[in-house]
């Protein structure tokens, strides 16, 4: 994902998600009960329950429906007790995925996303076999028409991001640490600098290129993963370029 795949991927996915928002609506409650069951329902002591309510707003996610979540979390509201897992194993050609779920029953979970890895040629590993692979950030993109690289970079280092890089795609990629995500987000609202793709996201340190049939088989995995309803993000360290993407894309 580095270069054009990291920017192709993140987008691929967030185009995929908006195309199901219903679906997404639940995906965020459930992460927000989640979240304030365990820090509180206050986001601004909550760092966690701030940056999933700042993405669920982002998908315009009804102010209602996240009110409710934190009820539900903080056991105002009855409602059903969710758990977090991170789920790590190999797709086609050996690339590195991690399943990151919000469930209410672990086995029933974990035995589907099973079945989903070896349907299409992948394999659920032992927890830490790829996680290694991946670094934990914040992740914003800024269309590069709406402000001068110099001036964003000043902006954003001030409120505390890590580096800011551009690419080929007409956006610069802002990386942060996961505390300092909301602070570099807010400082960007202030100034009505609007992003596209905002939130944490797991960066992979080392990528494997897949081209042609495997790259499909990757890419149906991945879609087939996060399409399931317990899921709320995937990762994978698989290398593709726009071009190549496209074509999958267009086959499909």
């Amino acid at each position: 994902m580095a270069g054009h795949s990291k920017w192709s991927n993140i987008k691929h996915r967030k185009e995929k998600q908006d195309k199901k928002k219903g679906k997404l609506f639940g995906k965020f409650a459930r992460r927000i009960i989640s979240a304030a069951r365990r820090g509180g329902g206050d986001p601004e002591k909550n760092t966690e329950l701030r940056n999933i309510i700042e993405r669920a707003h982002d998908h315009d996610m009804p102010k209602e429906n996240i009110e409710r979540a934190i009820k539900k979390g903080t056991g105002d509201l009855p409602g059903v007790e969710y758990e977090d897992y991170v789920y790590e194993g190999y797709g086609p050609g050996g690339v590195a995925v991690i399943v990151e779920v919000t469930t209410d029953n672990k086995n029933r979970t974990i035995a589907q996303i099973r079945k989903i890895f070896d349907e299409h040629e992948g394999n659920v590993g032992e927890r830490g076999c790829v996680s290694y692979l991946f670094d934990k950030k914040g992740y914003i993109t800024v269309n590069q028409q709406q402000i001068d690289e110099l001036e964003l970079f000043e902006l954003v280092v001030e409120a505390g991001a890590e580096d800011i890089d551009q690419n080929d795609s007409g956006f610069y990629e802002i990386f942060t640490n996961v505390e300092n995500f909301s602070d570099v987000k807010n400082r960007l609202d202030e100034e009505d600098i609007e992003t596209d793709v905002a939130g944490i996201t797991r960066i992979p340190s080392t990528t494997v290129p897949v081209k042609n049939n495997c790259g499909e088989q990757v890419l149906k995995l991945l879609e087939e993963l996060d399409d399931h309803e317990d899921v709320q993000e995937v990762y994978s360290n698989f290398e593709m370029d726009d071009r190549a993407l496209e074509k999958v894309e267009a086959a499909n």
